[in-house]
């Protein structure tokens, strides 16, 4: 099976590990902090902090933004943990609808703020960047907080910026299927000193260090740390993933190109001034094959693509409904599959894994309606 995105273990990151197992710190040490230094030098920015999961980010980061009783705007199209998270700091998500390429949509948030709107929370969908400048324009304009949940695109680029220096906080995944991994694990990377201490404290019990034994606890806390064994293998994925991506992009520049014109499906196209991880390689089936997805995807599998589909959106779950119907995340949903592209694939891979693709869409002749 050729999934659609896999973590890449090597010997290196193997021995990394290893090391770490024989420290005589195998959490709270040096590893972790080191790892946090290595992070923020990478992306340009003031301050780290790294957790066990994203979802440990996004809990530390709306708290530190104090979201409780708000109203937070944000995206259907990601996965659940984006909102999950405001429901537990005690802000009601406002879903905005998205553009074609998966992205919120920018031109439709100034009619959701309300006077208790406090933040917007984008997703780089797929690894693209979100449009950063209409983005931190809106929330200046409004005085509102701008949260990237940019989990897909850990060493991308905006505008020659790395995604990490652009909004007020910025959370990132280290999952097993995203281009680096920790196995699980994320981070959250700001410029703002304040949101960096909160975050620091609720992620290690609020506990505060004041002298020898003696401890202070002034707000409550979680353990949301990320072991050194992780950061260990977080150091050493670290060193390569200039290199994951661009062999990602390579992958994906070779479906752009056998893909330009088919009758079947659409792909998202990506400006020159952004740079994706390419965390995802989505495909948009033609309408006429909407009805046919369920049985596509099961050949897919079938003949060893792990393909997927990113997302349900997050209105239709039953937590976040009634809800107002967003057209273009629903037909997005329906028309959606992600299929192989990741640092371990070769051309050859490639050029299989479309023929594969393009063979088995060729069976579909679409529905009547």
């Amino acid at each position: 099976m050729n999934p659609y995105s896999t973590q890449f273990i090597q010997d290196d990151d193997i021995a990394s590990v290893i090391n770490a197992l024989q420290s005589p710190t195998l959490t709270q040490g040096e590893q972790t902090e080191l790892f946090e230094r290595e992070l923020a030098e990478y992306l340009g920015v003031k301050y780290v902090l790294v957790f066990n999961s994203a979802t440990s980010a996004l809990y530390c980061s709306y708290k530190a933004h104090a979201l409780k009783d708000s109203e937070v705007i944000t995206t259907p199209i990601s996965f659940v943990a984006t909102c999950n998270m405001l429901l537990e700091n005690g802000a009601k998500p406002i879903f905005c609808d998205i553009k074609s390429d998966g992205n919120i949509n920018e031109d439709k948030i100034s009619s959701l703020i309300t006077p208790r709107t406090r933040a917007i929370v984008s997703v780089d969908y797929a690894g693209k960047s979100v449009e950063v400048d209409t983005l931190r324009q809106i929330a200046h304009k409004h005085n509102l907080a701008f949260i990237s949940d940019s989990s897909h695109s850990f060493g991308g680029e905006y505008k020659g910026e790395k995604i990490g220096t652009l909004a007020d906080s910025t959370i990132f995944s280290f999952h097993a299927l995203k281009p680096i991994t920790t196995a699980e694990g994320g981070a959250l990377a700001t410029n703002d000193e304040e949101i960096y201490n909160q975050a620091k404290l609720i992620r290690s019990h609020g506990v505060v260090k004041k002298t020898l034994w003696n401890t202070e606890v002034q707000s409550s806390g979680f353990n949301f740390r990320l072991s050194d064994i992780a950061s260990a293998l977080g150091r050493s994925q670290l060193k390569k993933i200039d290199t994951f991506i661009a062999q990602r992009e390579k992958i994906a520049q070779f479906y752009n190109e056998v893909f330009e014109g088919n009758p079947y499906f659409d792909t998202l196209s990506i400006p020159s001034y952004i740079k994706s991880t390419r965390h995802l390689y989505p495909i948009l089936l033609s309408q006429s094959l909407w009805c046919s997805k369920e049985d596509i995807f099961t050949e897919l599998q079938n003949a060893g693509l792990g393909v997927q589909v990113h997302y349900k959106p997050i209105h239709l779950y039953s937590l976040y409904s009634p809800h107002t119907p967003l057209y273009n995340a629903e037909n997005f949903y329906k028309a959606e599959l992600s299929i192989p592209c990741h640092q371990k694939m070769s051309l050859e891979d490639a050029k299989n894994t479309s023929q594969i693709i393009l063979d088995i869409l060729s069976k579909y002749k679409g529905c009547k309606r």
